[in-house]
């Protein structure tokens, strides 16, 4: 890939720590499958799709589930509609935004603006900025809804405004609802706002810590599943049937005990917040997810992590560099940090323990 993640390359090069509150997803859920005997030459693609279907009120057809993941659909989906527009070598991606959407709409696009999610309107979705930008070249635009790394919401007004701009100009949009599963209900997919120009990729590893399933999920028109899945075929061969069992186990009889685990986190939320305001950091409120986009009084928070609160109090937060790439890959200097929840345990918390690390690696910095 000629456009490689900075941030992915760091993150998983990062040195075990004692309070690590990078994970923007949940972790530690435990369940018996004892799936019995099964068939592993049958593919269960349309049971598991119709689960989906439910879940999204959509039709089966409209559902592309694959073992790659949120990530893996998104590459795949942003390949495809490049080498469908091959005329449109346009595309817009939203600011500040998740790194790895950013390079891989790189990689197939030549020509990539940026629609700005301005912090003093609360990261909103604003399309008069859209349409300010958008050309008849244009034929993609990437968005998060919760939007990654803020957390804001937009609401089905918002939505519809940015699919109107974009129907007008036929530009597909891609909008990863990851974030969107620790509270689906509430929460409008694209999708379900215009079934012809949106596109939804999501997945259950954020919301309910699923991430070793791989399983990608995506809701698209008819014509569109049946590309990918044929792309999907002609270079993986087709998605596991043993990811999808387990997925039609937990969707059926383990979605109790899902919601049930993925509540546990809503304790360490309230106290995350009540610490925050009691210490006076400034932070954006997040309704969905586990990660707060916070402020710090540090101009750059990557060298802080990396040179202080790693190496000095074995503490680790995700600078806010990461998600500030504007076109290449050079690091600007910014006072945020994505702080996650994902890796405390709710069963043996240590909270207190890491915000009291934290507080630490802020006070004993020396620029």
């Amino acid at each position: 890939m000629k456009h490689h993640s900075l941030y992915l390359d760091w993150y998983i090069h990062v040195p075990k720590v004692k309070y690590d509150l990078r994970s923007s997803g949940t972790a530690y859920f435990k369940y018996d499958l004892n799936l019995g005997e099964i068939d592993l030459s049958v593919n269960y693609t349309p049971r598991i799709s119709e689960l989906l279907a439910e879940r999204y009120g959509v039709k089966p057809e409209n559902v592309l589930v694959s073992s790659e993941g949120a990530s893996g659909h998104n590459s795949r989906i942003i390949r495809l509609i490049a080498e469908r527009k091959r005329k449109k070598n346009e595309a817009i991606v939203e600011y500040p935004t998740y790194e790895p959407l950013l390079r891989q709409v790189q990689e197939h696009f030549p020509h990539v603006k940026r629609l700005e999610r301005r912090e003093e309107e609360s990261y909103r979705l604003d399309a008069d900025t859209l349409r300010k930008s958008v050309s008849e070249k244009t034929g993609l635009l990437v968005i998060t809804n919760p939007h990654a790394p803020s957390g804001a919401i937009a609401n089905v007004n918002e939505l519809r405004e940015i699919m109107t701009v974009a129907r007008e100009h036929g530009v597909y949009v891609v909008c990863d609802e990851i974030y969107a599963e620790f509270e689906r209900q509430a929460i409008p997919t694209v999708f379900s706002v215009d079934s012809e120009m949106g596109i939804v990729t999501t997945s259950f590893t954020k919301a309910y810590g699923l991430g070793g399933l791989r399983l990608g999920v995506a809701l698209a028109q008819q014509n569109i599943v049946e590309e990918l899945f044929r792309d999907v075929v002609d270079n993986i061969g087709g998605p596991s049937n043993l990811v999808q069992l387990a997925a039609v186990e937990l969707l059926m009889r383990g979605k109790t005990k899902l919601e049930r685990r993925k509540q546990k986190w809503t304790g360490l939320r309230r106290q995350t917040e009540e610490w925050m305001r009691a210490k006076g950091f400034e932070y954006f409120p997040n309704k969905a997810g586990v990660t707060y986009w916070v402020k710090l009084s540090i101009e750059n928070t990557h060298k802080w992590v990396n040179e202080h609160a790693i190496p000095k109090h074995s503490l680790a937060v995700v600078p806010g560099a990461f998600f500030l790439f504007r076109d290449g890959c050079e690091m600007v200097k910014s006072s945020n940090v994505r702080l996650g929840l994902g890796n405390i345990d709710p069963e043996q918390p240590n909270l207190g323990e890491a915000f009291e690390a934290f507080e630490r690696a802020v006070g004993t910095y020396q620029k």
